[in-house]
């Protein structure tokens, strides 16, 4: 009797079945060399970061998705992240590159003061390789959360240094306030152990940032503190992110001599002598060629609050 039953192809060793073809989700292409831009919910070891680090890393060995291999191109500090999470890739570093990082990170687990030298010299040249990453991307919704949290990193490092990527804002005895920058939700939080709504930090928030919209959060556990939300004009241009952080650093800092004014003559007199930190300066991205105007909107910036 004939087999009219259908005849299947013998299976190939070493190649993917067929049917694997169209499931969408399925890559084999390993992360190693890739610039990767990273969040809080990829971080496993420290979620909050350092104010060293920018989210911008190279991936030293990036075969297993749960579980690479980094450096932050800020700090120069190794990190494990856990890229399978939703990822953003802005650049893919070449083979020597990622060969001179890799001596660098031997060289600097040396304790003596060539160490140290090579440690330094790695910091350098990790944020030298993000520069030139930054510059190839130019300015859009990749890259616009890399820019603004180092800009806002300059902002903690003149006004309050310390590990985190926070401005601390003490309004009295047992009153403090810590503002950081959410830069995928874009705006300022101001975090405060208060339980009830705090009218003067309200009325100061109001007058540090004019025509804002600013939100009271309301804790959703009773050990939770209340938040308070400073939300920003989603800057669509590189100029327009720039303005942006000028706008926070006048804000916060008029929030410093309310509250602070002593700390705030203090850090004035510093800066007035070395100099505001501007790391942005040193990025020269292409403008678009159209100027936009402001119609209805604030004219100190102009936009649309999106959130």
């Amino acid at each position: 009797m004939t087999d009219l039953s259908p005849q299947l192809p013998a299976p190939r060793s070493g190649s993917r079945p067929e049917a694997m073809a169209d499931v969408p989700g399925v890559c084999e292409l390993t992360l190693t060399r890739a610039v990767v831009h990273y969040r809080s919910l990829h971080e496993i070891d420290l979620p909050e970061g350092r104010i060293e680090d920018i989210g911008l890393a190279l991936v030293l060995e990036g075969q297993y998705a749960s579980a690479a291999q980094v450096v932050d191109l800020g700090s120069g500090k190794v990190k494990e992240l856990d890229l399978s999470a939703e990822l953003v890739v802005l650049d893919w570093a070449y083979e020597p590159t990622l060969d001179h990082v890799h001596g660098l990170l031997r060289a600097s687990a040396d304790p003596s003061a060539e160490g140290r030298a090579a440690r330094d010299s790695l910091r350098q040249y990790c944020f030298d390789l993000a520069l030139r990453v930054l510059r190839r991307a130019g300015y859009g919704p990749l890259s616009r959360c890399t820019l603004l949290r180092i800009g806002f990193r300059d902002i903690c490092r003149d006004l309050d240094l310390h590990e985190g990527t926070s401005v601390r804002i003490v309004m009295g005895r047992g009153r403090l306030a810590r503002a950081h920058l959410d830069c995928d939700g874009n705006a300022l939080v101001f975090r405060t152990a208060f339980q009830e709504p705090d009218l003067v930090l309200e009325d100061a928030l109001q007058g540090a940032f004019p025509g804002r919209d600013i939100r009271r959060i309301l804790p959703g556990g009773s050990s939770e503190g209340l938040t308070y939300q400073v939300r920003l004009p989603l800057p669509l241009t590189f100029l327009e992110a720039r303005s942006l952080v000028r706008e926070l650093r006048e804000g916060l800092a008029n929030l410093l001599a309310r509250f602070e004014p002593q700390r705030y003559k203090a850090l004035r007199e510093v800066l007035e002598t070395f100099g505001s930190r501007e790391t942005l300066s040193q990025l020269y991205l292409r403008e678009p060629r159209e100027v936009s105007q402001p119609i209805s909107a604030p004219p100190h910036l102009g936009g649309t609050v999106v959130h």
